[in-house]
């Protein structure tokens, strides 16, 4: 979070440790022009006040300085979550919702656009055929129904990885459904097993309740319907320090 606030705000010599030098910041390098930030609703709750702030002021004060810097972006966020639903969970401020959400694009999973997937696969295949130096041209009309029917939960980096594999594996110019379903088996093998999934959801879940309750426990467990010990072990076995979530004046 720290390290978040000195790249978006910047930062004077000697803020902190390791601040060698001055660090002018994302907003202030972005002056006169446009800044992303993708996966907004990842972002501290603590961390949303302060880019409220800036969006409010049309100015930034770096960390470790008194003085303000005004500056004048154009910001775009982008987010894979719901951010209405974080909103109403209190995990996103409802405030900083309402000031980012001034112009809004959904861009529909893959499986929405599978009119999409054939040129998405064309493209690619004239990509990597180049890197790989291979002459692969097409897919046979099987192949790319096949790969039209799929639902890709990981939408287009995941149809991007499968042809990637598809060239590599390919030693003709068109591409046969053989081909295209070992590549596709090949990648649901780097799928997460259960429990690693499973440990990857529960410690998403402690950190939102953590943020939501500002590292209150005893509140984060009543959320979750546990008891305090049991919550106590969760947080336990996953290496979460509730005090890490606990908000300091300023």
């Amino acid at each position: 979070e720290a390290l978040l606030e000195s790249e978006l705000f910047g930062h004077r010599k000697g803020a902190f440790t390791g601040a060698t030098s001055d660090h002018p910041g994302l907003f202030v390098a972005a002056h006169s022009g446009s800044l992303l930030l993708d996966e907004i609703g990842d972002m501290p709750l603590s961390l949303q006040v302060k880019l409220l702030r800036v969006l409010e002021a049309r100015e930034v004060r770096a960390v470790g300085s008194t003085k303000t810097i005004a500056v004048d972006v154009r910001v775009i966020s982008a987010s894979h979550l719901d951010l209405n639903q974080a909103k109403k969970d209190g995990v996103f401020r409802e405030d900083l919702f309402y000031r980012l959400n001034v112009v809004t694009l959904k861009l529909p999973a893959l499986r929405e656009r599978r009119e999409d997937i054939p040129l998405l696969v064309s493209t690619f295949l004239k990509q990597l055929s180049k890197r790989y130096d291979k002459n692969v041209n097409a897919l046979s009309h099987d192949a790319l129904e096949m790969m039209g029917a799929a639902t890709w939960p990981g939408n287009v980096r995941q149809l991007y990885n499968v042809v990637e594999q598809v060239v590599a594996l390919s030693s003709g110019e068109i591409v046969s459904t053989k081909i295209v379903e070992q590549a596709m088996q090949m990648e649901l093998q780097g799928l997460d097993s259960f429990e690693e999934a499973r440990r990857r959801f529960e410690y998403d879940y402690l950190t939102r309740l953590l943020k939501l309750t500002q590292g209150n426990v005893t509140q984060a467990a009543k959320l979750a319907k546990r008891n305090r010990t049991e919550f106590y072990k969760l947080l336990l076995r996953h290496a979460i320090e509730a005090a890490h979530f606990k908000q300091t004046d300023g």
